[in-house]
């Protein structure tokens, strides 16, 4: 590294992390003409992370104009599902759109992430990969580099997108103490599978692809939700449930994923499938009213590092590149004006509230708070009587049908009493209210 450094290993700007955000923000510097260092703590770009998942096309055209034509991409999504399941049922609402410009892709991280550090070593980044940073230098109240392992290399910005834990935004009091209840444990197998049969399954063409969001199953009565993602000879299957859910449970995350896969809508999807990896990792779920400060002297924060997931929709590698390009932009302007101060780098915290990444979280700024206070409701009972509703309303038996009506409207009042029932109502009128007004 310090060879592709001045005598004292000195740089224009540190990104520590190789994911999306950080990759995104040294792309965006090195094209501006600046020196950049990127340093990644895994063996290769993307080596660290767990991702279902879809990367988003617009966003994602933002930094790589024309990543269609040489990434390494799976399918095309047309096909988005959503499954509210049961013990044994379950039921699938289906949208399909098959435009010519797709909104979506499925990508194997891993690929894609070492495709995004070689287009940015083409650009002039500095990739240093198999290297931790340990802590920042801090002289004089201001951020001025970073001590690794083997070396302290300094830089007039430092960014940090070193992931969902980030030791680095704590230690300079950016952040606190994550709490158990903003972030959930994920966990992800992927199976191969020949593309005749995931086209079979999910009925897609060739390159088609198809999403699942999952409610339920093995995650009834927990704040959770699960995923399918259809690659091209791979199908990535895997959940998410909110860590403080495990507290008083001693039922392992990856055991709540091994049922959710015999469930019997899910088991055909993946049956005779060969397991090829397994991956756990911690997601951030606190949403807008947990995003950490995110400037200091000479130091800004981005992506996963930031909070910057929007856990409804299961967005967070387009919320982390809009953030990496939105620091890198910033910290151009810092260069040339010779400030690194807290106050010049607000700048990026300014831009950022501008676009659809602090937008869309503080629309669902209230989502969580509420379905913790009401996750027993809306994560467990309603999922039942969702299906519950559909058995009825397919049955054919010689009970009349108003009858049956009644009768489940009646099943709501006895089984919820109508407080509770008052209560849930009251809980949905405020989450449409901060989606929509506030």
């Amino acid at each position: 590294m310090s060879e592709n450094l001045n005598s004292e290993n000195k740089t224009e700007v540190i990104v520590v992390g190789g994911g999306p955000a950080g990759i995104s923000c040294a792309v965006t510097l090195a094209r501006a003409g600046h020196q950049v260092v990127l340093i990644e703590r895994g063996k290769f770009a993307g080596a660290k992370n767990m991702f279902g998942g879809a990367i988003y096309a617009q966003p994602t055209r933002e930094i790589f104009t024309d990543f269609e034509k040489t990434a390494p991409l799976e399918r095309k999504n047309v096909t988005h599902k959503y499954a509210i399941l049961g013990e044994k049922d379950g039921t699938v609402i289906e949208y399909t759109n098959k435009n010519e410009d797709p909104v979506s892709y499925t990508v194997v991280r891993g690929k894609f992430d070492r495709w995004m550090a070689e287009e940015a070593k083409k650009e002039g980044v500095i990739l240093v990969e198999e290297t931790v940073v340990k802590e920042l230098i801090v002289e004089n109240e201001a951020v001025v580099g970073v001590r690794t392992e083997l070396e302290d290399f300094y830089a007039n910005i430092v960014v940090v997108a070193d992931g969902v834990n980030s030791l680095l935004a704590k230690q300079i009091g950016l952040r606190g103490d994550i709490e158990t209840k903003d972030v959930a444990v994920s966990v992800k197998e992927v199976y191969k599978l020949s593309k005749e049969k995931i086209n079979d399954r999910f009925h897609l063409n060739d390159e088609e692809g198809c999403i699942y969001e999952l409610f339920g199953g093995s995650m009834l009565n927990k704040l959770g939700l699960g995923f399918i993602y259809t690659n091209k000879d791979s199908v990535s299957i895997g959940l998410g449930i909110t860590l403080n859910e495990f507290e008083n449970d001693d039922t392992k995350p990856y055991e709540y994923l091994d049922k959710l896969k015999k469930h019997p809508l899910i088991e055909p999807l993946i049956k005779d499938g060969e397991l090829l990896e397994y991956s756990a990792h911690l997601i951030p779920e606190g949403g807008f009213n947990k995003i950490p400060t995110l400037c200091g002297a000479g130091v800004m924060v981005a992506g996963d590092a930031a909070m910057l997931v929007n856990n409804l929709h299961w967005e967070g590698t387009n919320l982390a590149m809009m953030s990496g390009k939105l620091a890198g932009e910033t910290a151009v302007v810092a260069l040339s004006k010779n400030d690194f101060s807290e106050n010049s780098l607000n700048r990026y915290a300014e831009e950022l509230e501008k676009t659809f990444v602090i937008k869309d979280l503080k629309t669902y700024r209230d989502l969580m708070d509420i379905a913790h206070s009401r996750k027993n409701s809306f994560f467990g009972y309603y999922l039942k009587k969702i299906n519950s509703f559909f058995e009825m309303f397919t049955s054919v038996n010689s009970v009349p049908k108003r009858t049956l009506y009644w009768n489940f409207i009646k099943s709501l009042f006895k089984d919820r009493g109508i407080k509770e029932l008052f209560k849930d109502l009251w809980a949905v009128i405020q989450l449409l209210w901060g989606i929509l007004i506030k």
